[in-house]
């Protein structure tokens, strides 16, 4: 067992490989990590690897990318680090920047209309797996389902904003599951990468000098203003990994922003879901949208590829300031029982926002007509029953049956659709 340092170009060799087949989403891409990290070379042994995963699991933003930045990290220090996180994401920057361009040039094609009717079939299987698969490793308990449910309804029927449900979770949980133990971590952190606290104040200033830069440059009402300062708010809020950023971002850039539709969304998502990367590279896809049409002065295509990348920066800079700020001291915050409790508790709140992904993207899918329901405090879509797709609804039945029952690869469940969805629409 190799617990130290590898040698920096092997490193970088296997960081390549893991993000050209960081498919699948957050699920598929820590597969892939702890295949080739942990059983093939043994970079790392089971406890520390769930030690690094559990630890990338209590921040905001995609759990998959830190948690390459934080292998990266520990094995080759600040150099490492940041080798990891940025070859993670770099094959999803381009893959989606090009798919965006296309489907922005010809996003009415039938050919492109077929491949995302198919796509999102199979985009819908796979977060209903994922609300199974998290739920049943969550919800342990009477008290964290009644959590889960309460964000549900909150979110989904009262249209609240899910970084309040994060705190009113996170409260809860300091009185709930405070006095529970917290659980026992082995592992060290080299001495010297404790005092590297010039790295996370770089970080901190990539990330946060762009958007003071554009906010004094152009104001406030302009869209890379807006972009900048919405994606940088969700890198602090959206705790619970790649599908509760999906439900926050789906909730303000569609129906507060109005950058682009739910249909839209979905594409996004389905080209997401095909490419490598982190599943939340469909941010860099919502920039495009909202630059390529809001932008004045500028041509489209070069206004969406701007905004694209402006996205991707404040989305994923926080990423590399949080493990390198964090992973010094993750012992210490990890033994605390507080701490601990309001964490469990936000985790229980995380599978309602999930859940309401799902049933979001089943609304918006699987009908054609869907009507805005706002009485008192209510305020949610209801579909119009007899608008019902029966073709989606048949090809979102056959993908989760070969996801859930007979435990399909997501990726093939992906292709196979695709070829469906283009058969429909032939």
């Amino acid at each position: 067992m190799n617990n130290g340092d590898v040698p920096f170009a092997e490193a970088l060799r296997v960081w390549v490989k893991i993000a050209l087949m960081s498919f699948g989403g957050p699920a598929g891409q820590i597969a892939v990590m702890h295949r080739e990290l942990v059983d093939e070379r043994r970079w790392l042994d089971e406890p520390q690897f769930l030690h690094a995963l559990n630890f990338c699991m209590l921040l905001p933003g995609p759990e998959a990318q830190q948690l390459a930045t934080y292998i990266g990290w520990l094995k080759n220090g600040v150099k490492g680090g940041i080798a990891a996180g940025a070859l993670f994401i770099l094959p999803g920057v381009v893959a989606i920047m090009a798919l965006s361009i296309v489907y922005a040039a010809w996003g009415a094609t039938p050919l492109l209309t077929g491949l995302f009717f198919g796509l999102k079939a199979a985009v819908l299987a796979i977060v209903v797996d994922a609300v199974v698969r998290i739920g049943r490793r969550a919800l342990r308990s009477p008290a964290k389902k009644a959590i889960a449910a309460a964000a549900f309804g909150a979110i989904f029927f009262f249209a609240v904003p899910f970084p309040l449900i994060v705190l009113a979770a996170a409260l809860l949980g300091l009185f709930l599951f405070r006095d529970r133990a917290a659980p026992e971590l082995s592992g060290e952190i080299a001495p010297e990468r404790r005092r590297s606290l010039w790295v996370p104040l770089l970080f901190a200033l990539l990330w946060l000098a762009p958007v003071a830069a554009l906010l004094v440059m152009l104001g406030r009402g302009n869209v890379f203003t807006e972009i900048a300062l919405f994606f940088s708010r969700m890198a602090v809020v959206t705790f619970g990994g790649a599908y509760a950023v999906l439900a926050y971002v789906a909730q303000e850039a569609v129906e507060h922003y109005r950058w682009l539709s739910p249909r839209e969304m979905l594409d996004g998502l389905g080209m997401a879901e095909t490419t490598p990367g982190p599943l939340i590279m469909v941010t860099q896809f919502v920039g495009f949208l909202a630059a390529m049409r809001q932008a004045s002065g500028l041509p489209p295509l070069v206004a969406g590829a701007l905004g694209g990348l402006l996205t991707t920066w404040v989305t994923f800079m926080p990423c590399f300031l949080w493990i390198f700020l964090g992973a010094p001291y993750v012992e210490r915050l990890r033994s605390n029982r507080a701490l601990a409790g309001a964490l469990s508790a936000i985790t229980a709140a995380v599978v309602g926002v999930i859940l309401n992904l799902a049933v979001w993207f089943a609304v918006h899918f699987l009908f054609r007509t869907i009507t805005r329901v706002r009485t008192g405090p209510l305020d949610f879509d209801a579909p119009a029953l007899a608008s019902a797709d029966i073709a989606a609804l048949l090809l979102a039945a056959a993908a989760a049956v070969a996801i859930l029952r007979y435990k399909l690869s997501p990726m093939l469940v992906l292709a196979l659709s695709a070829v469906a969805g283009l058969a429909l629409h032939a």
